[in-house]
């Protein structure tokens, strides 16, 4: 399983001209399920991206995960989107390939599964719609962008 995440003050989600999911600040979280992906893996994913430490402290360090963006247990937002092109491989030439994302029914599997986990374990968490041509807004806060990558 692939995420990249990204630190932001607001972020939302549209299909078709409807907002689907919006945060304030929090994590927009792009995921991308790949061949052979579990559950485990889904969990690890989950608990990597809570436990984070990528959110400022007082002093303007990264101390604090979106669990507790201001040290004081004020839970930041979880914005989840699916999106399989993070498994593009470019290697071959023009046209990304895409054979390391998991099959379209395997990758809603998990993409709904994570998405569950996670309103189990945090306050805030809204979607994408999967499958979906979906438009995304964000201001992304730092900028901070980190790639994340759990295997079997």
């Amino acid at each position: 399983m692939m995420a990249l995440l990204q630190r932001v003050r607001c972020a939302r989600v549209e299909v078709a001209g409807q907002v689907m999911g919006a945060i304030d600040a929090g994590l927009l979280v792009l995921l991308c399920a790949e061949r052979g992906d579990t559950a485990a893996v889904c969990d690890r994913m989950l608990a990597k991206m809570l436990k984070l430490r990528i959110f400022s402290d007082a002093a303007g360090k990264m101390n604090h995960s979106v669990q507790d963006m201001d040290g004081a247990g004020q839970a930041g937002g979880l914005l989840l989107i699916s999106q399989f092109t993070l498994a593009a491989d470019t290697s071959g030439g023009n046209r990304p390939g895409f054979t390391n994302a998991a099959s379209p029914e395997e990758g809603r599997r998990w993409f709904d599964y994570l998405v569950a986990q996670a309103r189990r374990a945090h306050p805030v968490v809204q979607t994408g719609e999967f499958g979906a041509d979906m438009q995304v807004h964000l201001v992304n806060d730092g900028p901070v962008t980190i790639p994340l990558r759990m295997t079997a």
